[in-house]
């Protein structure tokens, strides 16, 4: 692993460019074919005992240790809005040709403006910017992919339309590798502010991504214009303050 933040992005977006997916989760060095044997060259192949990560993320994460740490980070959660009820309604064959276009959107998303895809959960998919793999501009950065998520999805044709909503939250979380003593499981981040962007992603609208006020101040965003709202949110005892996104919206 490079050590320097910069040097660490730069990698991160050269690596982004070489096809093709799946891709390592840390430097999104390419294992699918024809990627996989410049990853290979480069000592970056896929890890036999954890097929997230090439060989060097996974030793450096195993050197590393499991300890982790507490930093302020941003992460943005998107879902799919009654995913039940349009699973019945569509069938399952083209339900999962719609969530797997949906996954490639929020991954493009993510990875276009130097974040992690972390994981896909059924219908949503989590991303983290993290400031040593992301920059300082993180929360920005997650602004911008909720954005874009929201104006690829109302781009869809009709017959791979899905209704979206995006969460997007900064605060601190412990982010590093989980597992026992002998094996790394993954790299993740854990913590309220994890679970309220969770939360912020699940309330929001069909086309709608809600910025918590702590993210916007942290990227800088406007005010002017952005509908604001205060939300109860459930296992929180302090309501949330959000800006309200749509597709459209100029930047």
């Amino acid at each position: 692993m490079l050590t320097g933040e910069a040097d660490k992005i730069s990698l991160r977006r050269r690596l982004r460019l070489i096809p093709r997916d799946p891709r390592c989760k840390l430097c999104n060095a390419p294992f699918g074919m024809p990627g996989a044997i410049v990853s290979r060259a480069m000592g970056r192949r896929r890890w036999a005992k954890n097929p997230k990560f090439c060989d060097r993320c996974y030793t450096f994460l195993r050197e590393t240790g499991l300890a982790g740490v507490e930093i302020p980070i941003t992460v943005l959660f998107a879902d799919v809005r009654d995913s039940t009820t349009l699973a019945e309604r569509l069938g399952a064959a083209d339900f999962r040709g719609r969530i797997n276009g949906f996954y490639r959107i929020v991954s493009d998303a993510l990875l276009t403006t130097d974040g992690l895809v972390d994981k896909f959960i059924g219908d949503g998919v989590m991303g983290m910017y993290i400031p040593g793999m992301s920059g300082q501009d993180h929360a920005a950065k997650a602004i911008e992919a909720a954005r874009r998520i929201l104006t690829r999805v109302a781009a869809a044709p009709d017959t791979e339309q899905l209704p979206v909503g995006v969460g997007v939250h900064t605060g601190d979380a412990f982010v590093g590798a989980v597992g026992d003593a002998a094996e790394v499981q993954d790299f993740t981040a854990l913590g309220d502010a994890v679970n309220t962007t969770a939360r912020l992603a699940s309330v929001a609208g069909s086309g709608e991504a809600l910025i918590s006020v702590e993210a916007a101040a942290a990227a800088g965003l406007s005010r002017d214009g952005l509908e604001h709202r205060h939300l109860e949110v459930k296992g929180r005892t302090q309501p949330v303050d959000v800006l309200v996104l749509r597709a459209g919206m100029p930047a």
